[in-house]
């Protein structure tokens, strides 16, 4: 992607969690309009902090409650396609969230899918390659408490 290239901002949480087994998982939703695994995201909100926006999109698109992180654990970068077939080119950044509960009923719950996985697995899932290899980095990463901080 070029400099010069303008970039619409977004925000991620990356919601997670340990299973019973101590292993670090994922929460990833399905996309709206294709189906394919992302994680909860979307616009930046005016009055909100960027991470509060994101743990806002992770309780509307996924129906995660818990804590987010006010510091990014990295970035992406995709294009997002628009009704008409134009796209735009979007940066994502990352929030970490650790998942306290689990909604059973929530905004989106009739327009996606959720589902943990392990990083691994959830990095074989997403489309885009800079959330592949961010997703890749955590999995290998040796110490994953400090991405749940």
């Amino acid at each position: 992607m070029s400099k010069k290239t303008k970039f619409a901002k977004q925000i991620a949480a990356l919601p997670m969690r340990r299973d019973k087994n101590g292993r670090l998982r994922v929460l990833m939703v399905t996309s709206r309009d294709t189906g394919r695994w992302v994680m909860p995201k979307g616009w930046t909100m005016d009055s909100k902090k960027p991470w509060e926006a994101a743990k806002i999109e992770a309780l509307e698109e996924a129906g995660a409650l818990g804590s987010i992180s006010a510091k990014s654990i990295g970035r992406y970068h995709y294009d997002k396609r628009l009704t008409g077939g134009r796209s735009i080119p979007c940066r994502v950044t990352v929030y970490p969230m650790v998942v306290e509960k689990l909604k059973s009923n929530w905004k989106e719950r009739g327009q996606r899918k959720r589902h943990w996985f392990s990083l691994k697995k959830a990095s074989k899932l997403v489309n885009e390659p800079e959330l592949q290899t961010l997703l890749k980095s955590l999995a290998s990463s040796a110490c994953h408490t400090d991405v749940m901080r």
